[in-house]
């Protein structure tokens, strides 16, 4: 069986298929992505050695209308691109992470009798996957609240693909050729103080950069800092107890070493970190840079007692700050952890594996 894979833009589109790799590794004899021209999936499939085919992509642009007239024009020679890659190699099934990248191959699909099967991480669906949704076969969710909103019966809650964390030290030795300094950086860190991850997800947070900086000198002198900026994001800090890296190929590793955590409220971050029972600071994208996603993923898990949540604005007022949270999630950590650990999160691998599977095969649904 064959089967092709989609979905990019940022790297929450992308990293859940890589997590997929090894279970259809096993079951698929072929196995195909569909990702943009320039885009991050492209840099990370690659290093996956499986075949990566290019196609004209778009995206609608919130903050400037007059960009959008183009998207019927390019969205069609993204579609005829797609299906012209998905009849050359016949795939039994579409499995697609969502993302302004995949709604061209989705069409081709649909269009081609391909079943597909979709998966939406957040809260609340992105435009791409509500476009999708209505020509998918199945939708994965990530959250149960999900699922039960989708129209038709389609919604299947899955969970969210999560890495196994049973890597020896061996293997992130091996991983970390890449990403040497940030490696051997955590190696040689003594115990004496907690480790603070700070991310923006795979584009970086501005905002949270700035912030950190504004406030270095005090949270340097109590914690080993590792920072995911982002692409040209990077701060002007430099101190023995400071790593700054753009992107970094061992983030499990990061993670796992990480004490405390703060972070955007991407949702495939954040359910990971969560698995790992990981005290977390989310500070989401606000509404407006972006469709409000964050803000639902942060506010379900500070409702449910899973992380603290902090907005922009109560950092930028003065009515909070970095280090007065996470005194807070200092204080708070065993709570947290032992409310994370109750919480008992799915692992959405088997369920999507078998729903691939059911579905490829041309078997009844059984879910």
């Amino acid at each position: 069986m064959n089967i092709v894979l989609t979905g990019g833009g940022t790297a929450g589109h992308v990293t859940p298929n890589i997590t997929l790799l090894p279970e259809l590794k096993k079951h698929f004899k072929r196995i195909d992505y569909i990702g943009s021209k320039t885009g991050i999936e492209k840099q990370l499939i690659q290093k996956e050695n499986i075949p990566y085919h290019e196609i004209t992509t778009t995206k609608f642009v919130r903050k400037n209308i007059f960009k959008n007239f183009c998207i019927p024009f390019l969205l069609w020679k993204g579609y005829k691109e797609a299906k012209k890659v998905l009849s050359a190699i016949k795939p039994n099934i579409v499995f697609s992470k969502g993302g302004y990248v995949s709604v061209p191959v989705v069409l081709a699909a649909k269009k081609l009798h391909i079943p597909i099967i979709i998966h939406e991480s957040d809260l609340t669906m992105g435009l791409a996957n509500k476009i999708s949704s209505k020509y998918a076969t199945r939708v994965c969710t990530t959250f149960p609240e999900t699922a039960k909103h989708m129209k038709h019966n389609k919604g299947v809650y899955t969970g969210v693909p999560i890495p196994k964390h049973t890597q020896t030290q061996q293997n992130f030795a091996n991983l970390a050729k890449n990403d040497e300094k940030l490696y051997h950086f955590l190696r040689k860190l003594q115990k004496n103080k907690p480790i603070l991850l700070i991310t923006g997800g795979s584009l970086g947070a501005q905002f949270i950069n700035e912030q950190f900086e504004k406030e270095a000198t005090n949270l340097l002198s109590k914690y080993y800092v590792v920072h995911i900026t982002g692409k040209n994001h990077q701060t002007k800090i430099s101190h023995q107890n400071y790593f700054q890296t753009e992107f970094t190929y061992i983030m499990p590793y990061c993670m796992q070493q990480a004490d405390f955590v703060i972070s955007r409220a991407g949702s495939n971050s954040i359910f990971e970190l969560a698995s790992m029972q990981k005290p977390m600071l989310l500070i989401p994208l606000p509404k407006g840079n972006s469709r409000g996603d964050q803000v639902d993923n942060a506010k379900y898990f500070a409702k449910n007692n899973w992380a603290y949540s902090c907005t922009q604005s109560e950092l930028t007022t003065g009515t909070a700050t970095l280090q007065q949270r996470l005194a807070l999630l200092e204080k708070n950590k065993v709570t947290l952890q032992e409310n994370l650990k109750k919480a008992k999160f799915e692992n959405g691998t088997h369920k999507i594996i078998q729903l691939l599977l059911t579905y490829a095969n041309n078997v009844k649904d059984k879910l």
